[in-house]
């Protein structure tokens, strides 16, 4: 018998193409130019007038000389130019940076260097703190500004407009998709477990197959109508941005996340779909019923974060919505777990039903393996339920690596798995629950906060001696930052002290809340024993 191996069967272009989100838009364009892609209040795109706006973007980057590797920051709100860019940078090549808009100029200035940022677009909303990061930046990169008639300021940082400069682009643009599908198209920054932000490196294979996951595992279908309540920034809007181009789907836009804007959107856009942290639920759940009126149900809703409460998934689902509860990290492109619904529990009373919807889940159609294992021996723990491990994944959809960081990166990958830091249990249906998570990070309406960063800044008080920072349990935000403070003999200080300086020094969500002052349990080598604080901090009142 022949080993086909030794048959002249190579790759080639008939037989292979690099995998990038890029063939979606190219695809709904050609197939769907007249099905609605974005909408924004008065505007209207479609998918034709989506992709020759894109083109003409790009190849204005092209003309000043961006290209394969270069970094495009953006710093915007859930508006139609955010959606361009994520496929607009790709077809010239280059990366984008899609940065928190909740960051404090000092942090957005070291993504800015770290980044080695060519361009940032931006727009009035955010120009001060962007004015203040250019100043502090020891980069220069260009500045295109977005103006957005949903926004009544016009603050100005550069002499370019986004629209005058798609306005005077090429919409023919001829662009193409990456020689190597292990090309960068994203970066994303993640305040993972040291002050500074790690930057989390995605490929366009990644981001294709995350973005067809997105599809498989919501069941999308064809057309849907996605609400971005979710920000595009976070994880690329966890792929979703190349998912609706995959299924020709609409963007309603939502520049804040309010419950009026988004209850008016189910009403008048026929939403399908949306994404939103467990704290966005909450407030939806607790909305005047006036404002609930007239929304239709059958709308679905993904959700992750800090692990939403069993109570939180009923109460969506009294009023009509149907919960899908996802786990990821930015390392993972957003959502790699999903709490994949069973017809046999169908029949569950409502409350067992919820706990069952709060498990983390199993891992995604696309998304290779997961295990729950010890996390020294990478032995896996057994399926009880009982027995706590780390949380480890391995796939497609795992980041090429932290920029700039190869110490970080190899310690995330050693053993040839993915270390999560997140502490679950494996239960006998093999669906995972997490229990705890990485100890320096606080998980506060979706957005991720590091300990450690906080402590640098308490530390850094005059007054105070010794500081340690976890998570504590909050209603609203899923968690907040509890602050531990040890004052100097002879200082006085009080919480509101603490909260006032941290306010000077900090982005207001990474504000400590709740301040409890006394001396800080360690061990006997000195090491500070966070679970104590976490128990400590649980049993305190709001």
């Amino acid at each position: 018998m022949s080993d086909i191996y030794s048959q002249d069967l190579d790759r080639n272009e008939a037989n292979y193409t690099p995998l990038s989100p890029l063939s979606y838009l190219r695809r709904s364009a050609a197939i769907y130019p007249e099905v609605p892609s974005v909408v924004h209040g008065p505007e209207r795109y479609t998918w034709a007038q989506t992709y020759a706006r894109c083109r003409a973007f790009a190849s204005v980057l092209a003309e000043l000389g961006v290209g394969r590797g270069d970094t495009v920051a953006a710093m915007l709100p859930n508006i139609p130019a955010m959606f361009e860019l994520h496929f607009a940078v790709a077809m010239t090549g280059a990366v984008l940076n899609a940065i928190n808009t909740r960051l404090d100029a000092r942090t957005v200035a070291f993504i800015l260097d770290h980044a080695e940022a060519r361009i940032v677009v931006t727009e009035a909303e955010f120009a001060g703190v962007v004015g203040e990061a250019l100043g502090i930046s020891d980069g220069s990169p260009l500045v295109i500004d977005v103006v957005d008639a949903q926004f009544d300021q016009e603050a100005r940082l550069g002499d370019l407009s986004y629209e005058e400069l798609i306005d005077a682009g090429n919409p023919e643009f001829e662009w193409a998709l990456p020689a190597d599908e292990w090309d960068a198209i994203s970066l994303n920054y993640t305040s993972g477990t040291t002050g500074n932000p790690k930057g989390v490196v995605y490929h366009h294979r990644g981001a294709y197959l995350n973005a067809a996951n997105n599809a498989l595992t919501w069941g999308m279908g064809l057309h849907p109508r996605y609400l971005w309540t979710l920000p595009m920034f976070h994880c690329n809007g966890w792929c979703f941005p190349w998912t609706l181009a995959a299924v020709a789907g609409t963007s309603v836009c939502l520049r804040h996340v309010r419950e009026d804007a988004i209850f008016t959107a189910f009403r008048d856009e026929a939403v399908t779909h949306f994404c939103g942290a467990p704290v966005v639920l909450n407030t939806l759940i607790n909305a005047p019923d006036w404002l609930k009126e007239g929304v239709p149900a059958g709308i679905r809703v993904m959700t992750a974060g800090a692990a939403p409460p069993a109570a939180v998934i009923q109460g969506m689902e009294a009023l009509g919505f149907e919960v899908t509860q996802v786990y990821g990290l930015t390392e993972t492109y957003g959502p790699m777990v999903v709490s994949a619904w069973k017809s046999e529990w169908d029949s569950e009373s409502d409350e067992q039903r919820a706990r069952l919807k709060a498990r983390q889940g199993i891992a995604a159609v696309l998304a290779e393996d997961m295990m729950v294992a010890d996390p020294e021996t990478l032995e896996p723990v057994p399926a009880d339920g009982e027995t706590q491990g780390e949380v480890f994944m391995r796939g497609n959809i795992v980041m090429k690596g932290y920029l700039k960081n190869p110490t970080a990166s190899a310690e995330s990958f050693a053993g040839g798995w993915f270390h999560s830091g997140d502490i679950a249990v494996l239960h006998p249906d093999r669906y995972i629950q997490i229990k705890d998570r990485s100890k320096d990070i606080i998980i506060s309406g979706g957005e991720n906060i590091s300990s450690i960063e906080i402590e640098d800044v308490l530390f850094k008080h005059p007054d105070i001696l010794e500081a340690a920072v976890v998570a504590k349990s909050d209603e609203k935000w899923g968690e907040h930052p509890c602050a531990f403070v040890t004052v100097k003999d002879g200082a006085t200080l009080t919480a509101d002290d603490v909260i006032e300086y941290c306010r000077g020094e900090l982005a207001r969500f990474k504000v400590p809340k709740t301040v409890i002052f006394g001396p800080l349990t360690k061990t006997s080598t000195g090491k500070v024993q966070k679970y104590l604080l976490r128990e400590t901090a649980e049993a305190q009142g709001a």
